[in-house]
């Protein structure tokens, strides 16, 4: 048994147990039910189930997010479409999003796997003023190939 303190008492009986909680007008938490005996201690477990969810809530504040917007495209997409969605990309970068540029593949066009880097190629020079690659994968997964862009640092 483990004290309202953090002082180990040592091996007591259950009862024992319980009516020191119930002095302390505290919980009896078993903290390790498989060891042998089985640990308890003596705690308000409101408060630590508060204190658990807090440092869970401070944890996600910290965690780094980020938009991911996809801009898919193929590997035999027109001028103006291609001129249309690399727009729509820049825009995305300028307002602090990362991009996700895809190139999906029809059955037949998975023979020609470099018509798909050539529009990838296109794009990143295209947008190399406002996003750099963070990951780029020249292979198909699948009947994908896609590379990863943020936005440029201004400084």
């Amino acid at each position: 048994m483990i004290g309202p303190d953090g002082e180990q008492v040592g091996i007591v009986p259950l009862e024992t147990a319980r009516e020191r909680a119930a002095q302390a007008e505290l919980d009896l938490v078993e903290v390790a039910p498989r060891a042998r005996p089985p640990v308890v201690r003596i705690m308000d477990w409101g408060k630590h189930q508060f204190e658990q969810q807090k440092a869970a809530k401070s944890a996600r504040k910290k965690q780094h997010t980020y938009d991911v917007k996809e801009v898919k495209f193929r590997p035999e997409t027109d001028e103006h479409d291609m001129d249309f969605k690399v727009r729509n990309a820049r825009r995305f970068l300028e307002q602090g999003k990362h991009v996700r540029i895809t190139v999906r593949f029809r059955p037949r066009e998975l023979r020609r796997p470099e018509h798909g880097a050539r529009v990838l190629d296109e794009v990143t020079e295209r947008l190399d003023d406002v996003g750099t690659v963070t990951s780029r994968d020249r292979s198909l997964q699948g009947r994908v190939m896609q590379l990863l862009l943020e936005p440029a640092d201004k400084g």
